[in-house]
């Protein structure tokens, strides 16, 4: 009887050893990115992925899965078919908790993701060249209603591209054309191929200048174009911004949701990730699990108001 409580107790002091051991994270993690390198989720992602290797001594790399802005998203596939134990991670615009699980994409449907928190708004304004004959969106729409201007953005399905045309159908014009670019900055502008762009602020920083900025579409004003008004101050319909934040699937158990977010919002408020905000425009910051839900919720209501728009 000694002898097997003894031998019990063994094997119990090893069971919790290995659970000790296990303790996430014990193996390297993934941060999937659903957009080529080089922009600014991908590179603030990687400042995390950097301080969380750092802090808990495992391998940690941001994992880029190129898949447009309209689906079929499949980094976000690989983050949802992923096991639900934190090693998969994904970094991930409003297209793909929005509205991934309602376009006809199996593997994410009903809806796979929940937030750890949302980190970056994207500095999108809606800008054109300084020697246009208006410099306001109202001045905007009553030019547009004699002539025709042309819009250039960077895809129809996104969602500045959306606010954009709703914003100009509730002011009571049309785009005489419109068409998506691969790039939209200065030249962009210079050379004509478009009279207004949808773009973001760091791409015509070096002509800023020279451009004027009519809104931005961000919850806030953006510090470098201070005058220029958010598209909620222009029509509060339409709040809405470009925002990136980090996902885990449903499952993920809470104390591993709690370890990435430990350093991500240490992160992002470091001197570096903050200085990506200053020399970009970009407004860059940490909420909450809590605090994103309520802005998914808020943006899945605006979203349905621009579809009705559009419609």
């Amino acid at each position: 009887m000694k002898r097997a409580l003894t031998g019990g107790l063994a094997a119990l002091s090893m069971a919790l050893a290995g659970a000790a051991f296990a303790e996430y994270p014990e193996k390297p993690v993934s941060f999937v990115v659903p957009w080529p390198p080089g922009d600014l989720e991908d590179v603030l992602t990687r400042m995390i992925a950097e301080d969380f290797q750092a802090e808990y001594g495992v391998a940690a790399a941001v994992v880029n899965k190129p898949g447009g802005g309209g689906g079929p998203f499949p980094g976000a596939i690989e983050v949802a078919n992923a096991p639900a134990d934190g090693y998969t991670i994904g970094s991930f615009v409003p297209a793909v908790p929005l509205i991934g699980h309602e376009i006809d994409i199996p593997d994410l449907a009903p809806e796979k993701f929940d937030p750890i928190g949302i980190f970056l708004t994207y500095p999108f304004v809606i800008a054109t060249n300084g020697d246009a004959p208006y410099s306001s969106m109202q001045e905007l729409a009553d030019y547009a209603k004699d002539n025709d201007v042309v819009l250039g953005h960077f895809g129809d399905v996104l969602t500045p591209t959306q606010v954009t045309k709703a914003l100009s159908k509730k002011m009571g014009f049309e785009w005489g054309s419109d068409a998506a670019f691969d790039a939209l900055d200065c030249n962009t502008l210079a050379s004509g191929d478009a009279d207004v762009i949808n773009t973001t602020l760091q791409l015509i920083l070096p002509c800023l200048d020279q451009v004027k900025v009519l809104v931005s579409i961000t919850g806030e004003r953006i510090s470098k174009v201070p005058d220029t008004p958010t598209i909620g101050e222009v029509d509060p319909e339409l709040n809405i911004a470009l925002w990136n934040g980090l996902f885990v699937t449903k499952d993920t158990p809470q104390d591993v949701r709690e370890k990435i977010a430990a350093v991500a919002s240490k992160t992002v408020m470091s001197e570096r990730a903050q200085k990506v905000a200053e020399e970009t425009g970009a407004q860059v910051y940490w909420l909450n699990a809590e605090e994103s839900a309520e802005v998914i919720a808020k943006d899945k209501a605006t979203l349905g108001t621009i579809t009705a728009t559009l419609e």
